[in-house]
């Protein structure tokens, strides 16, 4: 396909959902824009889908299958795979069969797993990662609405007066929605902004009011938000009579719980000013949109946080009408498409439920006598079953469990000692993939094509525009094939995602007459394989006036009319004197577990290692530094991290990033610490609250290495901390070690030397500063330096030197550890590779504003996740 016209395809990082358009170079390198014809979008791109074209390489890619780690014809892996399930369903039964999908497949390759579990093996353990995602959303939305609808769309952003972010770093997770919400500020300066979220993040950047809401007390803040609206008498009376179910009890409890407003303060950390100014707010704004994320759902009661937000809706009528919804943004780029042919185990395909009728109406669609009768394992307890042996056998899709899913250590024991792991991946080496019996080369980005759904309900198509190569197929290929071979042929015979594609639409609308649901695509059911082809973007519901839902009122339950939930804020557990509460979650540039964001070197420079986000007062009290090496401990494991003290951390929180694996860091899996507690309702891990304690660690050297070539980091000693960040030449490890800095300098420099290679050398033993490299004909092949503190020399001059001659001038330089020329420091923006000395030199003759800035070095100018940063810079040179 090289050299071939662009080709329109959607992003596959985040639940925006942007189009792109993507085409290959004669010499094979892949080019990318933003699709301006795509709606979510409108031609922008964030600095992860600026960068795909990285991504697209052969480096790391799974080409060939493999059986007990050793290669293996595809053919033979799929007969084996095939006869291995059968075996354990004949020994064992259905249920000890298990399949953990991800958000990253595509609708298509979601429906045939599915199908396959839960219709012909005749088990409902199918769970998706979306379940550490968006699973109390869902929870929530059917409990309110009778279904897992979103109301909102995108446009809402534009048109509300008050937005509010409740747990979403939108401007780092979502930032092309932030680019529209920031844009729609500045046309309508009476729009306001509320940020709720313990942390003060670059989404606080342009907002009116930061909550620093005290950790998992939304129920709090929102039963307290509705007791205000009821006592000022801002409720939609007529709204709630006409549309809606159990408000009075809702109102009364949240009443109840909220108490005078001094108390409700103290409960929330927040004063009461800010309380007030927050309440008057939303009761004093026609077009209200709440905007929720991982900070919600991820939490031990997260479906009652979700039904705490929409309460305050339903009660004011502020639902389904332009600015105004409760609006769940989702996290991966096709969880939603997921919710839609069920691939979770509480739900069917199609928004279908566990009822009587509903699965004798999918057994005679799908021609499956053995369709699964009753909900399946969520992840968690999936994975609880896998390590006491009830699952004898699991197919992992597309997914990373070993670090992402809470207690790692435990999840890895659980998939070491479990009889048959089948893993489809498009990468070869993860933390999962290790534990692989049968490991199936999927398509990636690129090459698959199918459709995704975002999280407005926009599906879009994904294309291929590179060939696949080796014995590569897409996941559904793979999973029909298997069907096949367990006796399944009949229902599995697709030839073409649109055959699959046709199917699951048509599903949609069973039942549709007797017990209408909001999810009702079957108009697409006959458009055929060109059609397919030509594919544009699309919102369900099909040929409605409007993009929303609950415009008129009417709900998916039984009566019609939505349901309003009394809710109880959870006691939590608190910590003790010396602990401090961990949260996670993303950083700007990175994407999960960076099995793709990693390949790309531009994405690496922003965040270089994982870091431990620690507020002053705690760092002192603790008797740490900014910098230090820390053990961090909870009753799950422990872990090594390098800490940074942060004045937007609130004292008694640490935040840490969930990206880094063993592929990567040495310690560096957060999912270590957080423990199993999930939300009793949606089965959603509290991935954001976990009690820690933390310990100083005493490294005696610390260094870096600059390297041509990538180190395993499995050569490194187990007492070595390392962290791994690709660069455009090469990589650089970050290093720390138990050694003195002599010590650790022998050992390092034998380990990069057994090819006998020629190097430079400089000790100082009283300052104990050693550096050490190596020159080939072509350039630099490797250079290290060490000393007994946290110190690093002009890296960015180094890497520069990576594949390039190096004169005798640049070798006294190496040795000095200094560069001949000033250095530019780190990338701040990611978009356009601009370093810290750029815009200082920017600064410096005259740029006074982010505007004049991007003018003069195009620092900010693509999705602007820099934006704050630079305005941070720009107040430290005026001060």
């Amino acid at each position: 396909m090289a050299g071939t016209s662009w080709i329109k395809t959607t992003c596959p990082y985040c639940g925006t959902g942007c189009g792109v358009e993507a085409r290959q170079r004669s010499d094979g390198t892949t080019q990318v824009r933003g699709d301006a014809s795509h709606p979510t979008n409108r031609g922008l791109l964030c600095s992860k889908g600026s960068a795909l074209g990285e991504t697209v390489i052969e480096q790391g890619r799974l080409r060939q299958a493999m059986i007990k780690g050793h290669p293996e014809k595809l053919e033979r892996a799929l007969d084996y795979a095939a006869s291995r399930l059968s075996q354990t369903i004949a020994e064992h039964g259905p249920d000890s069969v298990a399949f953990y999908v991800s958000g990253q497949l595509l609708t298509e390759d979601y429906y045939v797993a599915n199908k396959l579990t839960k219709g012909f093996i005749g088990t409902a353990n199918i769970d998706s990662n979306s379940r550490l995602c968006m699973s109390s959303a869902v929870a929530g939305h059917k409990r309110a609405f009778g279904e897992d609808l979103v109301p909102a769309c995108y446009d809402d952003l534009e048109q509300a007066d008050l937005v509010t972010l409740i747990g979403s770093n939108l401007a780092w997770c979502h930032p092309i929605l932030f680019q529209r919400l920031k844009q729609a500020k500045l046309q309508r300066p009476e729009m306001k902004l509320v940020v709720i979220d313990p942390r003060r993040t670059d989404s606080c950047d342009i907002a009116d009011l930061h909550l620093a809401l005290r950790p998992g007390h939304d129920v709090d803040l929102f039963n307290g938000l509705l007791a205000y609206l009821a006592d000022q008498q801002q409720l939609d009376q007529d709204y709630i009579e006409q549309h809606v179910d159990g408000a009075i009890d809702a109102i009364d409890a949240a009443i109840a719980q909220a108490g005078d407003i001094e108390a409700l303060a103290e409960r929330c950390g927040l004063s009461v000013a800010e309380l007030h100014q927050f309440f008057q707010l939303f009761a004093a704004s026609p077009a209200c949109l709440s905007l929720f994320s991982q900070g919600v759902n991820q939490s031990h009661q997260g479906v009652d946080k979700v039904n705490a937000i929409i309460n305050v809706h339903l009660a004011t009528g502020k639902l389904g009408k332009p600015g105004s919804s409760a609006f769940s943004i989702t996290g991966q780029p096709n969880a939603m498409g997921g919710r839609e042919v069920g691939a979770l185990s509480n739900l069917l395909a199609g928004h279908l439920d566990y009822t009587p009728t509903h699965l004798s109406a999918l057994a005679d669609y799908w021609q499956a006598p053995q369709l699964a009768q009753q909900p399946g394992l969520k992840a968690v307890d999936m994975f609880e079953a896998l390590h006491s042996g009830k699952i004898k056998a699991i197919w992992i899709m597309g997914t990373n469990p070993a670090v992402s899913l809470p207690n790692a250590s435990k999840i890895r024991e659980a998939l070491l000692a479990c009889p048959l792991v089948i893993v489809s991946d498009c990468v070869q080496h993860t933390d999962t993939t290790r534990y692989a019996d049968v490991l199936l080369p999927a398509a990636g980005w690129g090459e698959r094509e199918g459709t995704v759904t975002n999280s407005e309900r926009m599906l879009s198509r994904q294309r291929p525009f590179v060939e696949m190569q080796g014995d590569t197929k897409a996941d559904w290929w793979l999973l029909s094939q298997v069907a096949k071979r367990m006796g399944f042929g009949e229902a599995f015979a697709y030839q073409h995602a649109s055959e699959i594609f046709a199917e699951h639409a048509k599903l949609t609308n069973l039942l549709q007459d007797s017990e209408p649901r909001g999810l009702d695509i079957s108009l697409l059911a006959e458009q055929g394989q060109a059609a397919y082809q030509d594919f544009v973007p699309v919102s369900w519901p099909l040929g409605s006036d409007s993009p929303r839902l609950f415009a008129d009122g009417s709900f998916s339950t039984a009566n019609g009319r939505a349901k309003m939930l009394a809710l109880q804020q959870l006691v939590l557990p608190q910590p003790k004197p010396g602990q401090l509460l961990l949260n996670t979650g993303r950083v700007r540039d990175q994407w999960h577990t960076m099995t793709r964001t990693g390949l790309a070197p531009q994405l690496g420079s922003h965040s270089s290692e994982p870091l431990l986000d620690i507020a002053p007062i705690d760092a002192q009290s603790l008797g740490l530094s900014d910098t230090q090496l820390v053990k961090v401990s909870s009753e799950q494991g422990e872990l090594v991290v390098r800490l940074r003290v942060s004045d937007a951390q609130t004292p008694g929180q640490l935040f840490m990033p969930i990206h880094w694996s063993e592929q990567n860091s040495s310690v560096g899996t957060v999912s270590k610490l957080v423990g199993e507690t999930c939300d009793p309702l949606s089965g959603q891990p509290a991935a954001k609250y976990s009690v820690v304690e933390l310990a100083a660690l005493e490294f005696l050297s610390e260094g870096s290495v600059l390297s041509r070539e990538a180190i395993d980091g499995r050569r490194f000693a187990s007492d070595i901390y390392w962290c791994e960040q690709k660069l455009p030449e090469g990589y650089l490890y970050t290093l720390a070690s138990v050694q003195s800095p002599a010590e650790f300098y022998q050992s390092l420099k034998v380990m990069l030397t057994e090819n006998g290679s020629q190097t430079l050398d400089y000790r100082d033993d009283a300052k104990q500063q050693y550096r050490c490299a190596a020159i080939t004909g072509s350039g630099l092949a490797f250079s290290f330096e060490l000393q007994a503190y946290a110190s690093q020399g002009d890296q960015a001059w180094l890497e520069s030197l990576l594949n390039q001659p190096v004169s005798e001038q640049v070798q006294r330089g190496i040795l000095a550890g200094t560069s001949p020329e000033p250095s530019l420091g780190k990338v701040v923006c990611a978009c356009h590779q601009v370093r810290e000395g750029t815009i200082e030199q920017c600064i410096e003759q005259g740029a006074d504003s982010v505007e004049a800035i991007g003018r003069s070095c195009s620092a900010g100018t693509n999705c602007g996740s820099c934006v704050s940063q630079l305005k941070t810079m720009l107040n430290r040179e005026v001060a």
